[in-house]
């Protein structure tokens, strides 16, 4: 007990006062954040290691070399990340940190650059590179989706980025796309989707053909239409994400048609399901080719 300053003469229950804060080491925190930092550079400089020795592994096996890319793989990552992140970090960071950190080191099992196809805004194309790709991989601009496709064409392991829109003049770039040896669509970027992204264009990246690793959830396809009309778009609306461009005569277009078949989509289609909307409506098709695949988009909230 002790006095009470109204009554000096009265005890004072000190048990029920409220219990005094514990003052705060801002060195010993400082200190914690130190611990951390230092234990993910460790973690990294073991990651390296492990890449150190799957090079010399594919070395001793004769598959150096080649496209290091494995998009289902990728897409499983994000989405675990973003799943489990918690805490007042932004997932946007978590999500460009890994997205450098994957990139560097598949960089570094098979050094590759990005092309991308700056006709629709520098600025913006820069920062998706950046983004998902970071300051270690070579950036190299053109000005056309043809320029990309043609690049990539001709590199041993490059990636692509071309937008994934209508993007004025740009024409039927896809169509490039369909030769058996040709590059193909292997990802579609931003994967994890959100309103405030802040490296929010949609863009398509191709690369040469993935055979181990390729992601299929949603099929992407060069379809050349006759008799292409409002009335055809909007029976495709529900069914694909569509790109058409005008293609031999006024009433022909070439079509880039996103298929969502992997289970992952709101309204799964087929490639038949288009084809028979698109005959519903009127029109006809004079030839469809498969041109890649990519991971359905990851819509996330931050309320949710």
């Amino acid at each position: 007990m002790s006095a009470n300053p109204e009554n000096p003469a009265a005890p004072v229950d000190t048990a029920s006062l409220p219990a005094a804060e514990p003052a705060i080491d801002l060195a010993a925190l400082r200190a914690e954040i130190d611990r951390i930092d230092a234990a993910m550079h460790a973690l990294l400089i073991e990651r390296s290691q492990i890449i150190d020795r799957l090079v010399a592994v594919k070395r001793a096996q004769g598959t150096e070399g080649g496209s290091a890319f494995r998009p289902a793989r990728e897409a499983s990552m994000m989405r675990q990340i973003v799943d489990r992140h918690r805490g007042i970090l932004p997932v946007d960071t978590v999500e460009g940190i890994w997205r450098v950190i994957i990139s560097t080191f598949t960089y570094v099992q098979a050094p590759y650059g990005v092309h991308a196809d700056l006709a629709s805004g520098e600025a913006a194309m820069r920062d998706t590179s950046r983004f998902h790709f970071g300051f270690t991989v070579p950036f190299i601009g053109h000005m056309g989706a043809a320029g990309v496709v043609a690049a990539v064409a001709r590199s041993r392991g490059d990636l692509g980025l071309v937008p994934a829109f209508a993007a004025p003049g740009a024409g039927a770039w896809w169509t490039a796309l369909e030769g058996a040896h040709a590059p193909k669509i292997i990802a579609r970027l931003p994967f994890v989707e959100r309103a405030d992204h802040p490296a929010g264009l949609p863009v398509f990246c191709i690369a040469h053909p993935v055979t181990d690793g390729a992601v299929t959830e949603v099929e992407v396809w060069s379809l050349h239409v006759s008799g292409w009309n409002a009335q055809a778009a909007r029976a495709l609306a529900p069914l694909a994400e569509v790109i058409a461009v005008p293609d031999r005569g006024l009433d022909g277009a070439a079509l880039l048609a996103s298929v969502p078949v992997g289970g992952q989509g709101a309204h799964d289609a087929s490639l038949d399901t288009v084809l028979a909307a698109l005959r519903a409506s009127g029109a006809s098709v004079r030839a469809a080719t498969l041109v890649g695949s990519h991971a359905s988009r990851y819509t996330h909230s931050p309320h949710g």
